[in-house]
This record gives C-alpha cells, structure tokens and sequence, in this order.
C-alpha cells in the first residue's frame, strides 16, 4: 500500500462564503508522486503536469487536483461526500500503484472537446432552460464533463444526433 493515510481540511470558498458547497484539501501522509502517472492512465486525467507533478480529474461536476503529497476537490456538498471522495481515490491510488506493471503509465491528459465545436450544435439562443446563463457557459461546462446533451432541451434531433457523435470519442463522466 502506497497511501495510508491524509488530513483532509474542509471549508467554504474565501472568494464568495454564500456558496451552498464546500472545497476540501487532504495533506497526504506519503508522497505518491511516482503514481500519479499510473493513476492517469486508470481514471484517464483531463490533464497531466510534469513539474510539479499533478493531474486533473472532472468527474460527475467536480475537479480534482491529485499532487505528490496533496489532494483538492471541489463543489461538495458536505464532509460527508468529501470522505467518500478521498477513500474512493486512495483506494484507486493504491490500486494503480498495486498494478503498475501492468499499467502503461500515461504522461499526458486526455484529448478534451472544444467549447466552440460543442457550440456550433448548441441553440444559442440563451434560452436558460438548461439553468445555466448561456448556451456558451452550457457548452463550457459540457466540455468540462459535468454536462451533457440530455440537459439541453432544445436541441434539434439531427443537432442531438451530431452531439451525441462528436461528444463520443472524449469518455467523459
């Protein structure tokens, strides 16, 4: 086992106390650095950095930053989800360690869809059925894996059809 253990600090956004979610920051007991590629190539990173070494994880709405001795996700609901979180990835952590030879390690993030190609398809016409402001914050969001065409109401048939094909070959969550 690579990863025992962390602290985990849990608190509001300084930028905007209001927010309804919570940030969490967990200070590992152990340097996992020279998983981090491993990790990559099982849970498929949105992005990689050589130095120091990090990556970047969107999944269902959140990001996740994994560091050689830190880790920080964002929009919890609450400690609760946070803890769920963190023993999902230490468990992921240390079965990409437990399995690296047989993992090709991956150095790079995964390809991500472009917010103007996401665009092209979308309405545009700021309709804010979605909930969202704008069909271009929609798309961005979308990019980011925490949307997809399913929460676009007004979407065409052929335009879902065409979404749903270029969307496809990116595997996000």
């Amino acid at each position: 086992m690579l990863l025992n253990g962390y602290v985990k600090r849990i608190f509001r956004p300084t930028c905007n106390p209001s927010f309804e979610s919570v940030h969490c920051i967990a200070h590992l007991n152990e340097d996992i650095s020279e998983a981090l590629p491993y990790l990559n190539a099982l849970l498929g990173g949105t992005e990689y950095f050589h130095d120091p070494p990090e990556v970047m994880f969107h999944h269902y709405g959140k990001i996740i930053k994994v560091g050689a001795r830190e880790i920080a996700i964002n929009a919890l609901e609450d400690e609760d989800e946070a803890e769920r979180v963190l023993s999902w990835l230490k468990d992921q952590i240390n079965e990409a360690w437990e399995q690296c030879h047989s993992i090709t390690p991956k150095y790079e993030g995964r390809k991500k869809p472009m917010i103007i190609e996401i665009l092209k398809l979308l309405p545009r016409t700021n309709c804010k059925k979605c909930g969202r402001a704008t069909c271009t914050v929609f798309a961005a969001q979308v990019a980011e894996g925490g949307l997809g065409p399913e929460h676009c109401s007004e979407l065409t048939e052929e335009n879902r059809r065409k979404f749903n094909e270029y969307m496809v070959e990116f595997d996000l969550d």
